[in-house]
């Protein structure tokens, strides 16, 4: 909204605008830009239209000869909103707008221009760039030769584009932003009491009386009408045309301007129809009927009652009609043309109403059709200042309406149930609390009373809050509370971190997560999340066999649970590979659904157990990789960075050899009906086991290349590297502790020791055999040579390792070191069938 300080200082001795900027963002009012007018109009004068010529070959601009009161010059013009002897600005050569524009001589079409005829935009005036700022005759007093700001009375000033946010209907008019600035800096407010308008004292106007109906009063709980007669229709004083082109609107008469002024001034939008045009001069405020069809002042045929914009909408739309009950308006939006005030007006009927806001906003959405009335009246109007504001533009229009002004005595106030002042009980403990602050009940009832809110005493320790009706979006005791805080000053409130009463935080396992996603994310893996639900016959391009079908799918190509990650996984690999994307890692974490076996249906079907579904759910960790290099030996050194990252100890890697004709099925299934290693290649693939109980809870390898095959991947490509566990089994694996032990003073010892150890015994169960037999001396063990070939029997290898002996308290002697060696070579032939290399 556009708001000349110079009318804000109508209600208030307020100072310059650099001086209530800071205040009214404080008050939540933005002020979002401030403009200086006045500025650059020094070489703008006032000229003639003398006559408008067509050029030939131009269809889109006009010669204009123009008369400057020193001589005629001709200029070139594209506007269309201006006839011959209308009074228009112009800019000639050599003059600078506001903004730095310098205007110069031009040839278009080959016709010189002399200057450049201005809109009200060019000048900085207003935002209207539709046309020209068309100033009238030479009967407003205006001549030509005189400058502009002589014309027009501008007066340096500054515009304040303040953003009005919804909740703030008061604020859309001068008087409620003046009311809140005096109460914040401490001025008196003084909003004028226009007089009684004078009586018409001529002959009643021919024709039936003037008469009001409303039907529907929940539509316009209260509608006034008053006839204005004796006016001369001319243009508006210089102040009331100025005020209007400075807050972004164009004079058109003074009759338009006083009901447009008025609105900026207090507020409440009116409209003035043409007497003469209103059919038996009485006015009709009804429901419209569904197609009904009104051409509204622009010109434009709206459809009402058409169709419903949310629920309980019943597509009512609030109709103006005349005495034969034809629409000539909607009701809080739009006037329609056919009573539209002209120049040939001679008698006004005045409509000044209250329309119910949920409504009018109901009409204008469904019309698409928004108004500064529509804007207005949806945010709620003052039901009680309507007869302020009928007197207030009788005032501004009896400036210029000439002597014999005067409103017919007989005037109508349809009036049903509209709002009247709330009362709320406002606590000062719970004020206090809120805010933060010290305040007692006579500090909260000075900030309210300058706002125009009445306070009485209520119980101890709170206050009866009157609201007045010009503040309808005030109507609990927190929006009183908020009015405090604004007033006060937010920034005179005490900072503090505000807590909530439980602090929430992470779990074990969401932290495990965590954790999980930033180690996959620093092996170079982006996140993926492909879909839950797979296309039939995926499960089987990855050797798992039977899967559980969706009823009802949204689509057949999504029917089938999954039970793997790999083929969503494969199919993002295709898609991006596909759109030459390479070089690709990704991992998800997702949720699997293996196929129930029969005693969970059961259980389930039992409902003895509430947690316990018939579909079982598990969410696995998948890795893919598929970058440059990347193959089975990749993945396995990824599930070694996974394992050392995540704490996790006594997993073993157990390589699982199968045939690459293998059926359906997977060579390693868990209790729960999970299968591993399918789709792995078959000699380049392992399972991860954990517990005394061989429990497998993931896989490593190498993709098979007929399975990438099978999702459309060239194998020749790339090699596809595969990690995949069950996060939960993880999560409950066996961690290592993060004790820190003291570091020996004296030296350390180390002996090699190489052992003939069959192929099906992991290397793992050999280091923990040592370790075991070690004892606390044995501080470090680890695998540097493994061996197979000549001199070696068939099924076995060679696993050399090192092994670190210290002792915290003391230098281990030979003897003690050699009994160490013996008891590990004992344990180890004895309890793995290993037999010590000599």
């Amino acid at each position: 909204m556009r708001v000349p300080v110079s009318w804000l200082r109508d209600f208030a001795p307020f100072g310059p605008a650099s001086d209530l900027v800071t205040v009214l963002d404080d008050l939540g009012l933005v002020v979002e830009s401030v403009e200086e007018v006045g500025e650059g109009l020094e070489d703008v004068i006032v000229a003639r239209v003398s006559s408008i010529d067509a050029i030939e070959g131009a269809d889109r601009i006009r010669q204009v000869t123009v008369d400057t009161g020193s001589g005629e010059l001709q200029v070139v013009c594209g506007a269309w909103n201006f006839d011959v002897g209308d009074l228009v600005p112009l800019a000639p050569v050599g003059t600078v707008l506001p903004g730095g524009v310098e205007i110069g001589r031009r040839k278009m079409r080959g016709v010189t221009s002399e200057g450049m005829l201005c809109s009200g935009a060019e000048l900085r005036l207003s935002d209207d760039r539709g046309g020209l700022l068309v100033l009238g005759d030479e009967s407003t007093g205006a001549r030509p030769g005189t400058t502009l700001a002589e014309a027009l009375g501008i007066e340096r000033d500054s515009v304040l584009d303040i953003a009005v946010e919804a909740n703030r209907p008061d604020a859309l008019c001068m008087a409620g932003i003046a009311r809140d600035l005096a109460a914040r800096l401490g001025l008196d407010f003084a909003l004028m009491e226009p007089p009684v308008p004078p009586t018409w004292k001529g002959e009643p106007p021919p024709g039936p009386e003037a008469s009001v109906e409303v039907p529907d009063l929940d539509l316009c709980p209260r509608f006034t009408s008053h006839i204005l007669l004796g006016f001369e229709l001319a243009p508006s004083p210089a102040t009331v045309a100025r005020r209007l082109v400075l807050s972004g609107m164009r004079p058109v008469n003074n009759v338009v301007d006083a009901s447009n002024y008025v609105m900026l001034e207090l507020g409440q939008p009116t409209h003035p129809y043409d007497l003469d045009d209103v059919a038996g001069h009485r006015l009709r405020a009804r429901a419209g009927r569904s197609g009904e069809v009104v051409v509204t002042l622009d010109g434009t045929e709206r459809r009402v009652g058409e169709r419903s914009v949310g629920p309980g909408d019943d597509r009512r739309d609030c109709l103006i009609c005349d005495g034969d009950d034809a629409p000539i308006g909607i009701g809080g939006v739009m006037g329609g043309a056919s009573s539209e005030v002209s120049s040939e007006t001679k008698r006004v009927m005045l409509e000044a109403a209250y329309f119910t806001p949920m409504a009018v906003a109901r009409t204008s959405k469904r019309l698409g059709l928004r108004t500064e009335a529509s804007i207005r009246f949806e945010r709620g109007c003052d039901p009680e200042g309507i007869d302020r504001s009928v007197r207030r533009l009788c005032e501004v229009l009896g400036e210029s309406a000439g002597v014999g002004f005067g409103v017919h005595r007989h005037s109508v106030d349809v009036r049903g149930e509209v709002p009247g002042p709330a009362r709320i009980r406002v606590r000062t403990g719970r004020l206090n609390a809120v805010l933060g602050s010290a305040l007692d009940e006579g500090e909260i009832a000075g900030y309210l009373k300058p706002i125009g809110f009445g306070t009485e005493p209520d119980v101890a320790d709170a206050l009866e809050v009157t609201v007045p009706t010009f503040r309808p979006d005030v109507s609990r005791e927190i929006d009183v509370i908020e009015e405090v805080a604004r007033h006060h000053g937010y920034q005179s409130l005490p900072r503090r971190v505000r807590r909530a009463p439980q602090v929430g935080a992470l779990n074990e396992r969401q932290i495990a997560r965590r954790r999980l996603r930033g180690v996959l994310a620093h092996l170079g893996a982006h996140e993926a999340w492909t879909p839950s639900l797979l296309a039939p016959g995926e499960h089987e391009l990855i050797r798992i066999g039977p899967s559980i079908t969706v009823s009802n799918p949204l689509t057949p190509e999504e029917s089938v649970l999954r039970r793997s990650l790999m083929p969503g996984m494969l199919r993002a690999l295709e898609f991006n590979l596909n759109r030459r994307v390479g070089g690709l890692r990704t991992f998800e974490l997702g949720h699997v659904f293996p196929v129930p076996r029969r005693e969970r249906v059961a259980a389930a079907a039992t409902h003895t157990d509430p947690r316990l579904s018939v579909v079982d759910e598990r969410e696995l960790t998948g890795v893919l990789l598929a970058g440059p290099g990347d193959d089975a030996t990749t993945a396995a050194m990824a599930w070694s960075v996974i394992a050392e990252a995540m704490a996790v100890t006594g997993v073993e890697v157990r390589q699982s050899v199968g045939s690459s004709s293998e059926k359906p099925g997977d060579p390693t299934e868990d209790g729960a009906g999970l299968r591993w290693a399918a789709g792995l290649h078959p000699t380049r693939r392992a399972v991860l086991v954990v517990g005394a109980d061989g429990t497998v809870i993931g896989e490593v390898g190498e993709i098979d290349p007929e399975v990438l095959e099978g999702f459309g991947i060239d194998p020749a490509r790339s090699r596809v590297g595969w990690v995949s566990f069950d996060f939960g089994l993880l999560a409950e694996a066996p961690r290592r502790t993060d004790a820190l032990a003291p570091v020996s003073r004296y030296p350390s010892t180390d002996i090699d020791l190489a052992f003939e150890v069959p192929e099906q015994v992991p290397a793992h169960r050999v280091e923990e055999t040592l370790r075991r037999a070690g004892g606390t001396l044995l501080e470090r063990v680890w695998l540097f040579d493994v061996f197979r070939g000549p001199g070696m029997p068939p099924g076995v290898r060679s696993l050399a390792y090192r092994l670190r002996f210290c002792a915290p308290d003391r230098t281990l002697t030979d003897e003690e070191v050699a009994g160490l060696r013996s008891a590990c070579i004992a344990t180890v032939e004895a309890d793995l069938g290993a037999r010590i290399r000599r």
